[in-house]
């Protein structure tokens, strides 16, 4: 029970971490070095108000020297960093398949939050990421056809998309999404992130029309349903992809 606990712990502190790296970011300053501050009175945090989640609750959600709300973005990433990393630690064959999926997802992570909040997916992280994914898979056994053949599949429909609605329909960042999917995934998990992916967002969109929050000209932030459906099959990948092809098959 200690190594779960440590590494649960252990994601707590690296969701903080992506928290800065998130905010930082849209502020357009470096996330290497430099005390964390309160973003509305600008106060240096102490140590006291950095514990990842239980800073947050001792505080009520408010910072201790101007009182204004904190975002609940701060102790949801942090939590659910924390768990995925419990749950990649249990998913994994090894140490090294450990430590290739918690960089996946915190790149992945990143880019969900900011495409949520921001409607941005951005090249300073999808990029490196491509580059991570498709050596370390190689480097763990994977097939390299495999991962090009998914990051053209998945990066092609993405640019054709583009291409025909000369930027209406998705974002150029959504290219860059489905190359690093298939860089992560290979070709057919990565075909069964871009079902779930799509059923999400079609879910979520009907929802959101459905309580009259939106209409069928909203923007939706596709990229967040892409991250979130490439760390599901990240866990869930053999199981998933035996559905899906059950589906189609009939």
């Amino acid at each position: 029970m200690l190594v779960p606990a440590i590494v649960f712990l252990a994601g707590l502190c690296a969701g903080s971490f992506l928290n800065v790296v998130i905010l930082r970011t849209r502020e357009g300053t470096s996330f290497v070095g430099g005390r964390s501050r309160c973003a509305a009175c600008a106060v240096e945090l102490g140590p006291s108000e950095l514990v990842p989640v239980l800073s947050y609750l001792a505080l009520r959600g408010r910072c201790r020297h101007c009182a204004v709300p904190l975002s609940i973005q701060y102790p949801l990433v942090e939590f659910v960093t924390g768990v995925l990393c419990l749950a990649l630690f249990v998913h994994a064959d090894s140490w090294m398949m450990f430590v290739r999926d918690i960089v996946f997802v915190a790149f992945l992570t990143v880019l969900f939050v900011y495409d949520l909040r921001y409607m941005e997916i951005l090249d300073r992280f999808t990029v490196p990421a491509m580059g991570i994914a498709l050596l370390s898979n190689i480097y763990l056994g994977s097939d390299p056809r495999s991962l090009v053949m998914g990051a053209g599949v998945l990066g092609g429909f993405f640019l054709a998309q583009y291409a025909i609605s000369k930027g209406r329909w998705i974002g150029a960042g959504d290219i860059r999404m489905g190359f690093l999917m298939g860089f992560m995934l290979g070709f057919s998990h990565a075909i069964a992130a871009l079902f779930l992916a799509y059923l999400g967002g079609a879910l979520f969109g009907v929802a959101l029309i459905a309580l009259k929050r939106a209409d069928g000209k909203t923007p939706i932030p596709f990229g967040s349903f892409l991250a979130v459906a490439t760390v599901t099959v990240l866990l869930f990948g053999n199981q998933l992809v035996d559905w899906y092809l059950g589906l189609l098959l009939g």
